[in-house]
């Protein structure tokens, strides 16, 4: 049985956290991640509440949203003049603390001067949303004067897209894995409802977002090149590899230069990323290998009309992105051995699927959905056995276990435990 929440029930207290620990230090808090993830929700609902529960007037919180496909957009303010004589003559009292809170800011043309000129100012704290880093994340030091403090926000969590829910964990796993988390599908009854949703998603939103905010001309390449990216996450690929399954599988032409060009676009709407290739022993990074992820699972198998529903890589997926929200660099590795065989000395490869780095923290990460045989238990450990490395070692499998380390140091964990309880 689907049950319908309101947003409001959703707590997202690792980003509510972020913004507390921000609050005040002088800099522009620039809340990125593709449409529709929350970031509007986050700044409107969850930290103006905290904001108010702690003493602070609703007057002295100012929030505006120039996201066009938001029916609450306040369009006569997208002029530089008329947003700027707005803010200042609610900015009345030089005693007070105010909060300038403006989403998809990059709508207004000029916005950096606006945004800068309040920064600067020791009674104004300021927040903006957006979701192209063409504007923001990528030219933060720029933009902001090298005042921009990024916050990236991702779609729900499973830890988040469980809370207040009574159906079995195995039900609402199904359901994450096959829809996702945008936080709207909460709100929709029916499977049919959820498909629409997403769907339109890419068409209304999404490619429409990219093709005019790059002025391009050959929509169809975009879309092909996303259709690509969706059916191989978890795969080791380039832009000359996608640029010819496009061409013999889709048949589209794209030179692998369009193709590298394109990859970026979706990755600067948050749609993507890119996960680089390290060798682990001769730690140096491959030029342009890379392994892409879906920034939702829901979005990647609606993309592909929900018929590529491999639960392997859709798992290592969805451990990528939890990876990510908890503020993980991200890496795929290879260890790269010679080893003899059959009187030959040859140069083999072993794959890892993750490296998660986060300060002085690091983990090796194998994401095996099963462990079943024998075989296959030996093929996912052989990476990990070969480093040599005090790094911890961890495998997550699909099976609900409970946590426990082998004689070689290597921790095992079930998909559940990983994304619900597990304690970095």
């Amino acid at each position: 049985m689907n049950h319908t929440f309101a947003m409001n029930y959703i707590k997202r207290d690792i980003y509510l956290e972020r913004l507390i620990n921000r609050m005040h230090n002088g800099m522009v808090k620039i809340l990125t991640g593709p449409r529709r993830s929350g970031k509007s929700w986050l700044l409107s609902r969850i930290f103006t509440d905290y904001l108010l529960d702690n003493g602070v007037n609703d007057s002295q919180i100012i929030h505006i949203s120039f996201d066009m496909d938001d029916e609450g957009n306040q369009a006569q303010l997208l002029g530089y003049d008329s947003l700027k004589e707005y803010l200042y003559s609610r900015i009345t009292d030089g005693d007070l603390k105010y909060y300038v809170m403006l989403d998809e800011v990059q709508e207004v043309e000029g916005f950096e001067r606006i945004v800068n000129g309040l920064a600067a100012k020791d009674n104004v704290d300021v927040y903006v949303t957006g979701s192209n880093s063409h504007y923001l994340s990528s030219d933060i030091n720029t933009i902001f004067r090298g005042r921009g403090d990024e916050v990236r926000v991702w779609p729900l969590s499973f830890k988040e897209f469980v809370q207040e829910r009574d159906e079995t964990i195995q039900e609402l796993w199904q359901e994450y894995y096959t829809f996702g988390g945008m936080p709207a599908l909460l709100n929709l009854r029916t499977s049919e409802q959820k498909v629409t949703y997403l769907q339109r998603l890419w068409r209304k939103v999404y490619i429409g977002d990219v093709i005019e905010r790059n002025h391009l001309r050959n929509s169809a390449a975009l879309e092909a090149l996303a259709d690509v990216l969706c059916s191989s996450i978890g795969s080791l690929t380039n832009p000359t590899r996608m640029s010819n399954t496009m061409q013999s599988v889709l048949h589209v032409k794209a030179t692998s230069e369009t193709v590298t060009a394109h990859i970026g676009h979706l990755v600067d709407a948050y749609l993507f990323e890119g996960a680089p290739r390290y060798n682990i022993k001769g730690r140096k990074y491959f030029e342009s290998i890379k392994k892409y992820y879906s920034v939702d699972i829901g979005l990647r198998n609606a993309r592909l009309n929900f018929r590529q529903q491999e639960i392997t890589h859709i798992m290592e997926n969805v451990i990528y992105n939890e990876l990510r929200v908890r503020g993980f660099l991200v890496d795929v590795g290879v260890v790269e051995l010679r080893e003899h065989r059959d009187g030959k000395s040859l140069q083999v490869q072993y794959e890892v699927d993750f490296i998660a780095s986060k300060g002085m923290e690091k983990y090796y990460i194998q994401s095996a959905y099963r462990l079943d045989t024998e075989e296959k238990r030996k093929q996912e450990l052989r990476s990990l056995q070969k480093i040599d490395d005090s790094f911890h070692k961890i495998v997550v499998v699909g099976d609900d276990i409970v946590p426990y380390t082998d004689e070689q140091g290597i921790t095992f964990i079930g998909v559940f435990y990983f994304l619900l309880k597990w304690q970095q």
